[in-house]
């Protein structure tokens, strides 16, 4: 439930990163967009935040929910693509890909990792 969620989410937030992370969500669908604030010169901060978002996008696949927004998988949470869709799933979409772009010319390296088309 998205209560659930929100407070979840708070408090993993404030408890282990200690960073300003708003949210914006859509209304209906369930989906919300975190904006974690933090200083891309401290490499650490830097760390924390993307384990923790790693994390939250497997929470929200653990749930039944999708890594993904309304606008694709983005390179941050490309390696969470097979494990929401396995194997199967990902040589599909290799199969679709290499059928309509067979040089591999148009977004390389995006959805896709070159791995999976190779």
């Amino acid at each position: 439930n998205a209560e659930y969620g929100k407070q979840w989410y708070q408090r993993r937030v404030r408890g282990d990163m200690g960073v300003p992370a708003p949210i914006v969500g859509h209304v209906g669908d369930g989906n919300f967009h975190c904006f974690l604030l933090s200083d891309q010169n401290d490499a650490v901060e830097v760390d924390r935040i993307k384990d923790f978002s790693r994390r939250l996008a497997e929470r929200a696949q653990d749930l039944g929910g999708s890594c993904t927004g309304e606008h694709g998988i983005g390179l941050g949470k490309q390696g969470l693509m097979e494990r929401e869709l396995g194997p199967h799933g990902i040589d599909t979409m290799a199969t679709i890909k290499r059928s309509l772009d067979p040089n591999l010319i148009l977004n390389p390296g995006k959805v896709l990792n070159m791995r999976h088309l190779c």
